[in-house]
């Protein structure tokens, strides 16, 4: 074995969180590492999950405006042509230019980066497997250790993926031509997510869902009106349904399923996206075997702290409990390693916000309505159309609403839902709101520019009240 390396701090994992993490730890005048099994830096969110989906969202909406929107404002395009092999050349330009850009920071604040398998040898030593069969592993020594290897596609039972026919998201990025029929297993954000891009690109686009609302935990409300939007752009829907069985016939894909009243489904298409979820991925890291405890999901059992049962090892994002989300990596990672320097990290659950990259997009912090009355709590209502927002009407984007739901003793703001356009980026003053406890006269009596999407949550917040103006 090589000489072994010394560190305060080993990172498992260069994604979002783990990145975050050394860039961080070396801000703290810690010496650190961080390893990746790919040859690129930035883990699935940059390689083969958030960034590369948001790149094909976003052309393909540009293409579907372009088709069928530019006309309304008096732009006449004739002749519009999809070029998939220059859209696709321009995803994997963002993704190279991003996963570099995090090499260079890990560069710059000088965490050595290593690439290759990582195995947890003890509580201060993980070895680095790289090259070839019979290649000496490379020994680091640490301090501490921080897991953020992230998590990876669910298979269906009976359905394994063959990355052709049956394919995970990562395929789905991948096409090189466009499904005649898409059937989606899953009606969750990947589905949704994917689904739009290539319904937008010419395929019909099938989803079959178990639960009997789209997008599990959203409020009712804003799923109920997602799935009538969804629906008019082409997509069909089959909820509260159960798969029973997936076979393969030369080109084709056979789907047949069960609705909840018992009556049989049966759907051919030529590719199957199976979306039903996420696992978290500690696989041959042997955490466990220097006494890492897993729960019943597989995810690293973590205290308040992220440390796990082993004191000197700690673990962050997707591989532990809760929403597996970039961002709520991220903070966790911050949160850690400030931890390990002494300092107060903090992160704040009920402040994360999920969004859904469709169009129009659906975001959400906090909490819903159905989940205030499963906890009892009373609570106060308000909601504005973009219908009624100038600058939605200015865009020709009025689809949605903005939803604000604030304690009914206190007013302290309990949960924002937005659908609509640019939600990704409204969502933001609910989260901002939330984190310092604000109540919804406080996001009321904020000055909220003319003519901006953001009116709408100002008009949302009044409403809470029963004093919105423009409705």
């Amino acid at each position: 074995m090589a000489q072994s390396a010394q560190f305060d701090l080993v990172v498992i994992g260069a994604g979002p969180g783990g990145y975050v993490a050394a860039i961080r730890a070396a801000q703290l005048g810690m010496k650190v590492a961080c390893i990746e099994k790919w040859d690129s830096m930035g883990g699935t969110c940059l390689n083969i999950g958030c960034i590369p989906s948001k790149a094909l969202l976003e052309s393909s909406e540009l293409y579907h405006q372009a088709k069928e929107k530019l006309g309304s404002h008096g732009v006449k395009v004739a002749g519009v042509k999809l070029d998939l092999a220059t859209m696709m050349a321009r995803k994997e330009k963002v993704v190279g230019e991003l996963t570099r850009g995090v090499a260079g920071l890990l560069k710059k604040n000088k965490v050595a980066q290593y690439h290759g398998t990582a195995r947890i040898a003890s509580p201060t030593q993980v070895e680095v497997s790289a090259g070839g069969k019979g290649a000496k592993p490379e020994a680091l020594v640490a301090k501490n250790i921080l897991i953020a290897t992230g998590s990876d596609a669910i298979e269906l039972p009976g359905a394994p993926f063959d990355g052709t026919r049956i394919i995970s998201s990562t395929e789905a990025l991948e096409l090189t031509r466009v499904p005649r029929h898409l059937i989606v297993i899953g009606g969750g954000v990947i589905g949704l997510e994917m689904g739009s891009v290539w319904l937008r690109l010419g395929a019909q686009v099938t989803v079959i869902e178990m639960l009997p609302k789209l997008l599990g935990p959203l409020d009712k409300q804003i799923s109920t009106l997602a799935q009538r939007l969804f629906t008019k752009q082409g997509f069909t829907f089959h909820l509260d349904t159960r798969v029973t069985g997936v076979e393969k016939n030369g080109g084709q894909v056979s789907v047949t399923a069960e609705r909840a009243d018992g009556e049989p489904l049966t759907l051919q298409g030529d590719v199957l996206l199976v979306a039903v979820g996420r696992r978290p991925f500690a696989d041959g890291l042997g955490a466990g075997e220097v006494g890492v405890e897993l729960d019943a999901q597989g995810r690293i059992v973590v205290d308040s702290h992220f440390r796990t049962a082993v004191p000197s090892i700690y673990a962050i994002g997707d591989v532990t409990a809760g929403p597996m989300l970039a961002h709520k990596a991220m903070e966790e990672a911050s949160a850690c390693v400030e931890h390990l320097a002494g300092q107060i990290g903090h992160v704040t659950y009920e402040a994360i916000p999920w969004i859904v990259y469709t169009w129009p997009e659906i975001a959400w912090v906090g909490f819903g309505e159905e989940e205030l009355k499963e906890q009892g709590k009373e609570y106060r209502a308000g909601t504005y159309p973009f219908t009624a927002t100038p600058r939605a009407k200015t865009m020709g984007e009025t689809d949605g609403l903005v939803k604000i739901l604030a304690d009914a003793g206190s007013d302290r703001l309990l949960g924002m839902l937005v659908i609509g356009p640019r939600a990704s980026e409204v969502i933001a003053e609910g989260a901002i709101a939330m984190e310092f406890g604000a109540s919804a006269e406080d996001l009321a009596r904020s000055v909220h520019a003319h003519p901006t999407l953001s009116e709408a949550v100002k008009e949302a917040a009044l409403g809470v009240d029963g004093r919105a103006i423009h409705i």
